[in-house]
Formats: C-alpha cells, structure tokens, sequence
C-alpha cells in the first residue's frame, strides 16, 4: 500500500481556519434580533391590557387602568350621566331633554374598543406608552325618537310672529307693531344634541329660526298713512239723489277692519253697517218696500205682492266712501238703487200656500167668558203662517194667558178640580190645533190629553195646555208653507189649515175599554167647584197612517193610547173625620198638576 493510504486525514482536514469565524458571525445578530423581539413582545403584551397613560373619555380619565377596569368607570360616571335631564337653550328660553326618552344611549364597551388588547403595530404600542388624550365617546342615537322629542321642546320654545295689525278705539288710530318669532331647527338641534349631548358642557345652545311676520312694519305704516289716518280725519258726506246726509268719523272707524292683503293691509268697510247709519243720519234717503203677504179673505188665502223701495246700495255706499277719505272734499256721491223686499212675491208663491188641506171642528158649551177667550185665541191664531220645518207653537202663537192680551177668568179645571182662571176654555184652541195637525200629517212635538174626558172632544185625539209648562206644538214636515184659519160661530170652534197636499192620513179611534166608575172626592180650596158625577173613566186607543200622496209609501203609521180618569162627585171642603162621611171610590186620580191654565 501507498502511503496515502496507511496515514487517513484528520476529519478538520478541509475547513480553512477562516470558516468557522465566517459562520459564527451570523449567529450574534440572530441572538440579538431574537432577543430584541422578544423584549419588543414583552412589551406589546405588557401594555395589552393598559389604557394610554393620558386618555380621558367624556372628561373621565381612564389612563393607566385595565380594560375591566377603564369599563366599570365610564359605566359607573358617564352612566349616571346619560340618566340625567339634559339642559338645552334657545334664545332665552330653557328647557330640558330626558336621554332615554329621546334615544341617547353611552356605550362603554365599544368606546374601550382598540384600546387595550395584544397588538405588535409599533403606531400603536407607541399611542400606549406616550399617550392619546381624549378619546371620542361612541354613542347611539335613535333619530326618531330625538326628534320627537325635540318636536316637545319646540312646543315651549316657538313663539309665533305678531302680525303688524291696525284697529280703532273710538276715532283714535290703535297700531300693533309686528314682532319675529321664533322655532326650533329641528334638523340642525339633533345633530347638535347627537353630536355634542355628552361632551359639552350643558346647557346645549341649540339652532333656532327667525318666523317673519307678514304683515310688517313698512306695510303697517303705509295702511296707517293711507287709509287709517284719512278715514277719522273728519266727517263724509254722502249726496244720493237730492238727499245728503254725513257719515261721522266715529261711524265710520266702528265700520272699519283691516284684514291682511298678501304682505300689507287692506281697508275694508262694514257696508250695512254704513247703509244703517247713513239712513239712521237722513231717513229720506231711502224709501222703503213692502214684503209680500199671504193674507186670508173670504175665498181663501191671497197673496199682497212685494212692493220695492230706493235707496242706497251698501256696496256702492263703502267703495264711495274709500274714494272720499282720499279726497280733497271728503264727499261722494252714490246713486239711488231699487230696494228689494226681503219676502218677494216669488218666494210668497213658492211656498205653495193654495188649498185647503184639512178642516175640523169641536161645539161650544153656552159660557160667555169661555167663548170670549176662544175668540181671543182664534184671533191671534186666524193668518199665522208656518215655514217648512218651523214648529207651530200655541203657548208662543197665543200667549201670555192674561188680562193684558185680552183673555178674561172662565172656568177650567186645576189639580184635578174645577176652578177658574184667566184664560179658562183655551184647552179647546189646543185641541182644535192638536187635531188639524194630527189630521195633515204633521210630526207631532208636544202635547198631552185631559185626564178627564170631555165629550165634545175626540176620545184621545185631544190636547190641554198650561202656560210655562205644557203647550202644543207640531212641525210642518213638507216643503210648504201652512196657513191657519180659525173662527168661532154659534155653531163651534173651527180650525183649517191651507198648503199644498203632501201627506194621505187615514185616522182611527177605538172603542172605550178598562172602564173605571165615578166616586167622590173633597176639595178644599177657596176657588171649589162642586161637581156631580158626570162619566166614567176609561182606556182608549187612536192612531194614523201617513201615505206620502206622490209615492204612495207608508212614511208613518202610529197607535197611541190615553187613560182618562172618572169625572168624580165633588164636594166643597175637607173630607170628614174617618169612619164617616163619604169616601173616594174607584178613582186612580191624575198626576196632581194643572190640565191646563185655561181649560175646560
């Protein structure tokens, strides 16, 4: 073998002396770098869980602390805050804004977001060691609820404009100065309180806007030169035809209103009210027309025609009268114009006033006094018109019930007893009108029967009266007009009513049923009737189908009912002791007020 091969290689044979210098060199800067690092991590995760030395959330300073621990304060000292009323101005009105209402809620947890928490951003690690100040509070907003809320506090604070405005007092001119108002910007007010509710000190100083008065100072100035100050300068005369008359400056600043006319005022003048005054300064100025009358004659009713009269037309007179207050002679001149009637001939015919539509009668018992009252009544009634949809009243048509109208004492019937008084026997009026509206078809309003019957009258279909507390009333129901007849002969009472033909009445009376006989009774009062028995009581029924005449349909079919208590023997005085003497018998007696004040 060689030799070479008897002496192997030292297993360093092959590295260079400089190599391993060359790889340890590499070693030194990893160590370092890995230590560098490490310490670089130790410090990212020491300051994981520190807020920034400095940080303050709302004014509330939270360096320093932990995340749980920077959480429980900004719960314990913002939290309160946010259940505390916010105080809000504008202009100079206060008021408040209760957070949870309006929707303004604080949260802690996602205002400590990416303040804590493991980060190697050197941006960040850097914030964390020397600090950020104050941090923005993150807070929610219900928007609606905000605004409804502010929409409240608007209601204390908006103040409406003052309208420039002009009046009188007397003849002295009166003017209301206009004034801003003041509103709320609502859009601008909630962003504001969103933004700023929490951070800024309170009281917040809210947006308002200015509201502009229509009517303004320029505008109000003007009216008063041009047309308040010239109106009661001095008086106005008014030529009509070959009459004159003055229109004082009082009259006319009582006739005067300014109302509003896009930004400025307008002069507007009462024009009836000046027509008054100026007939009421020289009645010759006008001539004055007739309305129309339906008068009753012997062939039924007719009509008077409307008359027309001259005067002055109000319009005429208060556009006159505007010209003249600007005028060097303070004087107008306005012509005479026909004066319609108020009730024309037209409308008297159109109320259709043509025929007689119903009848009736009732006899009269032989009683001077009695009958002197029924012509009395008849009198007032005889010409009486009723209007579509008036109601006939006969306490209003023929009353008050007294000597001054013409009534005289007769006998009538009080608490259930005959008696006297004024008026005695207008039962019978009550009972004619009762019946001619009853048989017309009328809709009947008021009444009430006797509560004894009287043989000249329909079982039931009757009618008392007592003056201030019962009367008879019935409304005309048709489109036309109703006209009244009554008269009083030997032969009776007699009632007809004149219109045009609406109504087909079809009227029934039952026979009497329940009967009650007569007993006795005592009446002690200074004004006793004695009486005998005269009938007995009894019930009845009575009723009525209404056909409308054109159609044929059924608009009314009706039953009513009446109990009539027995006519009683009287005797004047008290009753005797008891165990003798007569008694009452069979007698349910009545309600214990006046039949009538005027009856039978």
């Amino acid at each position: 073998m060689s030799d070479e091969s008897a002496n192997p290689a030292s297993p360093f044979e092959g590295f260079d002396g400089e190599e391993p210098r060359r790889r340890y060199r590499w070693v030194i800067p990893v160590v370092i770098v890995a230590l560098l690092a490490a310490a670089y991590a130790g410090l990212a995760w020491w300051l994981s869980d520190r807020v920034a030395s400095d940080a303050t959330v709302a004014g509330v300073p939270i360096g320093g602390l932990s995340h749980d621990e920077a959480h429980q304060r900004l719960e314990t000292e913002l939290g309160a805050v946010t259940e505390q009323p916010i105080s809000v101005r504008i202009d100079d009105v206060s008021a408040t804004i209760d957070p949870g209402p309006a929707g303004l809620q604080f949260d802690a947890a996602a205002t400590l977001e990416g303040l804590t928490g493991f980060s190697v951003d050197p941006r960040v690690l850097w914030d964390r060691l020397f600090g950020i100040g104050a941090v923005e509070p993150v807070t929610a907003v219900d928007e609606e609820a905000l605004r409804a809320e502010l929409e409240l506090v608007n209601q204390d604070i908006e103040r409406a404009p003052v309208e420039g405005f002009i009046t009188f007092s007397g003849t002295t001119v009166v003017v209301t100065e206009p004034e801003d108002g003041l509103q709320l910007d609502l859009d601008g007010a909630a962003a504001l309180v969103s933004a700023d509710w929490l951070t800024e000190p309170h009281p917040l100083e809210l947006p308002g806007q200015t509201l502009e008065p229509g009517i303004g100072e320029e505008a109000v100035q003007e009216a008063r030169r041009e047309y308040a100050e010239p109106l009661v300068a001095g008086p106005v005369t008014i030529e009509a035809g070959e009459q004159e008359a003055e229109l004082s400056p009082a009259t006319l600043a009582e006739a005067a209103t300014f109302v509003p006319n896009g930004a400025g005022l307008r002069l507007e003048l009462a024009a009836d009210q000046l027509a008054e005054a100026l007939v009421e300064s020289n009645p010759d100025i006008e001539t004055a027309g007739e309305d129309a009358r339906i008068v009753l004659t012997s062939d039924g009713p007719e009509i008077e025609p409307a008359t027309t009269g001259t005067g002055v037309d109000p319009e005429l007179l208060a556009e006159g009268v505007r010209e003249a207050i600007t005028a060097d002679r303070r004087r107008a001149v306005v012509e005479l114009t026909e004066a319609e009637p108020e009730f024309s001939t037209a409308d008297a015919e159109a109320l259709g006033v043509n025929e007689e539509i119903v009848s009736f009668s009732t006899p009269i018992p032989y009683d001077p006094p009695r009958t002197a009252n029924l012509r009395r009544g008849a009198e007032l009634l005889s010409g009486t018109l009723v209007r579509p949809g008036e109601i006939f009243s006969l306490t209003e048509t023929i009353g008050p019930f007294t000597l001054e109208n013409g009534y005289v004492a007769s006998g009538m019937v009080s608490g259930g007893f005959a008696t006297e008084g004024i008026g005695g026997g207008l039962s019978q009026v009550s009972t004619q009108m009762f019946n001619v509206g009853y048989l017309a078809g009328m809709e009947l309003v008021e009444h009430r029967a006797h509560t004894r019957w009287f043989d000249r009258y329909p079982r039931g279909r009757e009618a008392t009266v007592v003056a201030g507390s019962l009367d008879m009333r019935w409304r005309n129901n048709t489109e036309y007009g109703v006209m009244i007849e009554a008269w009083v002969n030997d032969e009776g009472m007699h009632t007809r009513l004149w219109s045009t033909p609406v109504w087909e009445v079809d009227d029934w009376i039952s026979a009497e049923r329940d009967i009650t006989q007569p007993g006795t009774e005592y009446n002690p009062h200074p004004q006793c009737v004695a009486e005998n028995p005269h009938y007995h009581g009894f019930t009845v029924d009575y009723g009525r189908t209404v056909t409308d005449r054109e159609s044929g349909e059924v608009v009314l079919d009706e039953v009513r009912t009446h109990t009539y208590r027995p006519w009683h023997r009287v005797i004047c005085g008290s009753p005797p002791s008891p165990g003798g003497g007569d008694s009452r018998n069979g007698d349910d007696g009545d309600s214990g007020g006046n039949d009538n004040n005027g009856d039978d």
